[in-house]
């Protein structure tokens, strides 16, 4: 069974037991990480349905790729600029390719008696309104008015 998965903007075609490097996802080797955008599966030369499948893949390593040189010129002005790369790369081994595992149902209380009515959760008090902005109303208002400059003098 192959599928075609989309991580770090690219997309793979991937099988169990395949190699790939995809940028870099967070983790350590060893860890298992789940790809859960799955775009297309199939078997031989049939394609299945997609929905709800995901591809669980193992680390292998957290690795740098190959050095890219950039190399900007503008001719005729003595302009330029050598810069180096090295992309962060994730090394994937592919496990399997099946379906989510869904979560376990969460158990409900039973009910006390068959009677009895069940006891509404209790209410959360409403947050009583804030005081902190009436102090500083009142304190602007104590304040004392600024106090006016004097004309300036006059020489006779």
């Amino acid at each position: 069974m192959f599928a075609i998965v989309r991580t770090g903007g690219k997309q793979y075609r991937v099988a169990a037991g395949d190699k790939i490097a995809v940028e870099k996802i967070e983790g350590a080797a060893g860890d298992t990480v789940s790809l859960g955008d799955v775009l297309l599966a199939g078997d031989g030369g049939e394609v299945k349905d997609a929905k709800g499948l995901t591809v669980s893949a193992e680390i292998i390593a957290q690795t740098r790729g190959e050095k890219v040189i950039v190399f900007k010129k503008r001719r005729r002005h003595n302009y330029r600029r050598r810069n180096g790369h090295r992309q962060s790369l994730t090394l994937l081994r592919i496990t399997a390719i099946g379906e989510a595992k869904k979560a376990a149902p969460k158990k409900e209380a039973a009910p006390k008696a068959e009677g009895a009515a069940a006891a509404p959760a209790p209410e959360k008090k409403a947050a009583a309104p804030k005081k902190a902005a009436a102090p500083k109303a009142e304190a602007a208002a104590e304040k004392k008015p600024a106090a006016k400059k004097a004309a300036p003098k006059k020489d006779a």
